[in-house]
């Protein structure tokens, strides 16, 4: 088991997306759109192997997409 659904939409972050998100090894959705965050996506995400759905949009993120996304095989994602 483990946390599989993360939900923070709307929240007013800032800050940058922390490295550690990459331990949560059971997260299927993670949903950070709507809010103030700054710098890259950390590579660290494409530890996510069952991570179906990553939302990002309507931050200020910035630089590329890391090529460790591309090897999750069910990831639907939406960026800026």
């Amino acid at each position: 088991s483990g946390l599989r659904y993360l939900g923070l939409s709307f929240n007013q972050l800032t800050g940058s997306i922390p490295t550690e998100v990459g331990l949560l090894s059971s997260l299927s959705f993670l949903q950070l759109s709507n809010n103030q965050l700054t710098g890259s996506i950390p590579s660290k995400v494409g530890l996510l192997s069952y991570l179906e759905r990553l939302h990002l949009f309507f931050n200020q993120l910035s630089g590329t997409i890391p090529t460790e996304l591309g090897r999750l095989e069910n990831l639907e994602a939406t960026f800026n």
